[in-house]
């Protein structure tokens, strides 16, 4: 028996189920489909996951120094198991609140594979969602109003890397290792094969990054990029830059070895397992995008501002239509698209006022545009920037490296771009973020009273070093 919605969400990531949160807020009924757990890549192979497993590295890092503070912990080791096991409880944790979620928003879930069926006997248009039941019981025939697909999308791989989850993996494979190797080459030095390098550098492991690029996080400040390699490099990674990995030279043995093209010269570089980390693929196949009119573009849905796709009853959003494959993203994205659908009339998202972090040792964070990106805009770009050793808050917490950079028109005073590499640094930018969706100057930043001691007085003093007036450096 065919069940009607008034919309139905396609995946139930966490754009997926805010959407459907913001849907039954609004009133409508609503269901979710997911094939696997509510929650998604975010909460069960991202974010969450990952980050557990940093705090764990982090702890063990300050247990080990801990006679620097005056504290002698003698003996620290680490065990993984546990590691593993409390990184688990979180996830559970979380998972069960989302659940209880739906159940508080009257959100119908159904558990089980979707597929978007063409024009039929129950809709003239495409959009009735075919469900086949993990459960194995006969298919579930949803009838929407309005559709959202929120599928997500998968980590990516190098043509001739074959993933065989043991000795080479990506990020998913890498968060159930059960034990750590003694070397890792990690493949990619983006944003999440950074946080792999710093997270297993921490817990012991010998750790190349191997990029494409001629710096690692590049789509980051260069400064940013500079000072995270000096200090992944103190950690002792090994970091090779311009380097084309040659995957039809891949050897597997007890260990993996590579060749690798890096400034007109061939080296091989081995190691016990490899991590490949090249970016993420949306989900589009198997889901019935052929039984209608939606147009994919370099592997993305393609929608306009509001996220609907040509069929203007089916929207799209998160990593499944690329930009800022991020989860805050995805999930402001899900409002927008249910607050357009309820005709609320909900405000276009500004993508350059969205803060970016990485949740490296050290953290990054990021708004607005680099300072190359300014440049490249015509733009008259001014620059201040003040140093973590000169903030009381970072000696006395002992991370005194990295620093804040704000960048500024010198022409119209706007605020045009805020990064930050240090300690607890994607706490500190939500700051900036609000400066920038305020339309703030440097100005205002500065004179905003910053408390002391806070790592945050390093934005203050970065904006007032702007215009030559910095008080500490």
């Amino acid at each position: 028996m065919a069940r009607e919605y008034d919309v139905v969400v396609l995946g139930g990531g966490t754009g997926g189920y805010v959407a459907a949160i913001r849907a039954s807020q609004l009133g409508l009924s609503v269901a979710i489909v997911e094939k696997e757990k509510l929650g998604g890549t975010c909460l069960h192979a991202g974010c969450i996951p990952s980050k557990a497993l940093l705090r764990s590295a982090e702890v063990y890092q300050t247990a080990k120094k801990a006679d620097s503070f005056g504290v002698l912990a003698s003996d620290v080791k680490l065990d993984y198991e546990r590691v593993q096991e409390r990184k688990d409880l979180v996830v559970t944790q979380l998972y069960n609140g989302v659940k209880g979620l739906m159940k508080k928003g009257k959100i119908d879930v159904y558990e089980g594979f979707g597929r978007i069926l063409g024009p039929s006997i129950f809709s003239p248009m495409p959009g009735t969602i075919s469900v086949e039941l993990k459960s194995g019981e006969e298919n579930e025939m949803l009838i929407p109003n309005n559709v959202i697909i929120s599928t997500g999308s998968r980590p990516r791989t190098l043509p001739g890397l074959t993933i065989d989850g043991e000795f080479i993996i990506t990020s998913d494979e890498a968060l159930q290792m059960k034990n750590l190797p003694q070397s890792i080459m990690i493949v990619g030095g983006g944003v999440i094969g950074v946080e792999w390098a710093s997270m297993l550098a921490d817990f012991g492991v010998e750790v190349t990054i191997i990029e494409y690029s001629d710096r690692i996080l590049p789509t980051e400040d260069h400064d940013i990029s500079t000072e995270m390699k000096k200090q992944l490099q103190r950690k002792g990674i090994k970091v090779v830059t311009s380097a084309k990995v040659l995957a039809d030279t891949v050897e597997v043995d007890k260990s993996v070895k590579v060749k690798a093209e890096v400034n007109g010269e061939t080296s091989t570089y081995e190691a016990e397992k490899m991590l490949v980390s090249v970016g993420r693929q949306a989900n589009v196949e198997g889901i019935g995008l052929e039984n209608t009119d939606i147009v994919v573009e370099s592997g993305f849905i393609k929608t306009n501002e509001f996220y609907q796709t040509k069929e203007s009853h089916i929207y799209a959003i998160g990593d499944v239509i690329g930009g800022l494959q991020l989860a805050h993203v995805a999930s402001r994205e899900g409002i927008v698209a249910v607050e357009h659908i309820g005709d609320k009339k909900p405000l276009p998202i500004q993508y350059e006022n969205i803060s970016k972090c990485v949740y490296s040792s050290p953290e990054v964070a990021s708004v607005g545009l680099t300072e190359q990106e300014a440049k490249e805009k015509g733009r008259a770009v001014k620059v201040g920037k003040m140093p973590f050793k000169a903030i009381g808050k970072a000696l006395v917490y002992g991370e005194a490296e990295g620093f804040v950079k704000i960048i500024k028109d010198d022409e119209t005073n706007d605020l045009l771009g805020v990064h930050m590499i240090g300690p607890h640094v994607t706490d500190m930018i939500s700051e900036a973020g609000l400066a920038k969706v305020l339309d703030a100057t440097p100005w205002e930043v500065a004179h905003t009273i910053h408390p002391h001691p806070s790592l945050s007085e390093a934005i203050g003093e970065a904006a007032l070093a702007v215009d030559g007036k910095a008080i500490h450096f």
